[in-house]
């Protein structure tokens, strides 16, 4: 029995002490990062000195460019470019332009939305008919919207606590609603912006068109004047409404482009890998700064923390600047396929999304309800005092969902910050250096970095 007893001791003296390195690296981490933390002044070289960043365009290889001296500057192990083609579709000329046409003339906000084409030269007047639902369209018929605007307008379900939620529930009517319109004569699509927010801002995102289908234009609206146009549409005293816009996107060419990676080599299992990471490209509405810039920064900043620490990783640890996650996923695709040409076997991947607010904690996919309960078990504790204790199931990302099906026993992680101020910028002329917090975005790096150690000494088993 002593000697039972004995080991039983031991054991738990071992743990305590596991737990208090654990809590002092932390420490160490969040420290420097609050002190020396360079993620901000690099966020604002990023959105100022090269802006936005559409894949295939001139400001997408300069960012790349930039990303790769960055990451060399650091002073990891490697550095390298992967070659990727990506789509490069223009906006054109900003002409861009839209008028409700009833009793009177109101011209208003609108924006192409990505992979859109244009409408002809002189734009498209036609009358309007509203909708809620793709379901809707069916329902109505091609006798009710051939020759027609069709106008999606269901806003955002305002009961979901976490945001992303409403934006999945209301997504479908921008990226599917211009194809299926177009199957029932529709000649355009005007579509709500997906946000809560009650502004002038038209969000844009990319719109998928069917293949060998009838491509028909298609445009956001602001908010406030989808109320509008709603508004006027049910006022039966007033003459036919109808809708004018003009847009002058189009698709050339793919082009070449590159995701950015850095490595630090694994001490141990070097090839066996654990990557954090955000999308490098942006809409060309603006900065691209909390979609995706912090996300880009904060990476970066995840492997500089545990360099800067002296830490030695077991396991070898990337930070990705992926390509082309707004209009493609070429570049998420691509590291996948490499990785697994490569034959490198990834442990986990952790990808920053969702803007750099106030941390959360983390979404874990595809994971075992008890493996689950041993991580909020083990290192809720330890990530709860940084407010990063939320350990849930939930998504990974579009960046990294490619390498589930290379990497079997890969765990997908999204970074999870506070949602609430996320899609009133999103996909805006409003995403800009100046709406993201300096602390905010400091404590995300750190809790990334906290992770990655976590999961680098411990395994995920």
């Amino acid at each position: 029995m002593k000697i039972k007893l004995t080991l039983l001791s031991s054991l738990i003296l071992v743990s305590g002490l596991v737990k208090a390195q654990d809590s002092l690296m932390i420490r160490n981490i969040y420290d420097e990062e609050l002190v020396n933390g360079q993620c901000y002044s690099n966020l604002h070289y990023l959105c100022k000195n090269i802006g936005q960043r559409i894949s295939g365009s001139e400001n997408a290889q300069k960012a790349i460019e930039w990303g790769k001296k960055l990451m060399e500057g650091y002073g990891f192990d490697k550095v390298f470019l992967q070659p990727v083609m990506v789509p490069h579709w223009v906006r054109g000329a900003k002409e861009e332009g839209a008028i409700i046409k009833g009793d009177q003339r109101i011209s208003v906000h609108i924006a192409a939305l990505g992979m859109s084409v244009a409408t002809p030269k002189n734009g498209i007047t036609a009358p309007v008919i509203e909708v809620q639902s793709l379901k809707e369209l069916e329902t109505l018929g091609k006798d009710a919207i051939q020759g027609k605007i069709v106008f999606f307008n269901r806003p955002f379900d305002p009961k979901f606590i976490e945001t992303l939620y409403a934006y999945g529930t209301a997504g479908d009517q921008r990226f599917a609603g211009p194809a299926a319109a177009a199957k029932f004569g529709a000649v355009g699509v005007i579509v709500r912006s997906l946000t809560e927010s009650l502004d002038y801002y038209p969000h844009t995102g990319a719109t998928l068109y069917v293949k060998d289908g009838v491509n028909i234009p298609a445009a956001a609206i602001s908010t406030i004047e989808a109320n509008k146009l709603s508004t006027m549409l049910k006022m039966r005293s007033l003459p036919a409404v109808k809708f004018y816009f003009k847009q002058n996107c189009q698709t050339l060419p793919d082009a070449p482009s590159f995701n950015v990676v850095a490595e630090m080599k694994g001490s141990e299992n070097p090839n066996k890998f654990i990557t954090v990471g955000g999308h490098l490209d942006s809409w060309d509405l603006a900065e691209g700064a909390h979609d995706d810039g912090t996300g880009i920064v904060q990476s970066v900043e995840a492997l500089r923390l545990l360099k800067v620490m002296g830490y030695k990783p077991k396991n070898s640890i990337r930070a990705v600047f992926f390509i082309n996650e707004e209009n493609g996923d070429r570049g998420g695709e691509k590291y996948a396929e490499l990785a697994n040409d490569n034959k490198e076997e990834h442990i986990a991947a952790i990808e920053s999304d969702l803007g750099g607010f106030t941390p959360r904690g983390f979404t874990f996919e595809g994971v075992s309800p008890a493996l689950l309960k041993s991580i909020n078990t083990n290192w809720g504790p330890l990530l709860a005092p940084y407010g990063s204790g939320v350990l849930a199931a939930g998504g990974g990302g579009s960046d990294i969902g490619p390498l589930k099906a290379k990497s079997k026993n890969v765990v997908l992680i999204g970074y999870l910050p506070d949602s609430q101020r996320y899609f009133d910028v999103h996909h805006t002329p409003n995403d800009v250096f100046e709406n993201v917090n300096k602390r905010e975005l400091e404590l995300g790096a750190a809790s990334m970095a906290s992770l990655i150690y976590l999961i680098d000494t411990h395994g995920l088993n």
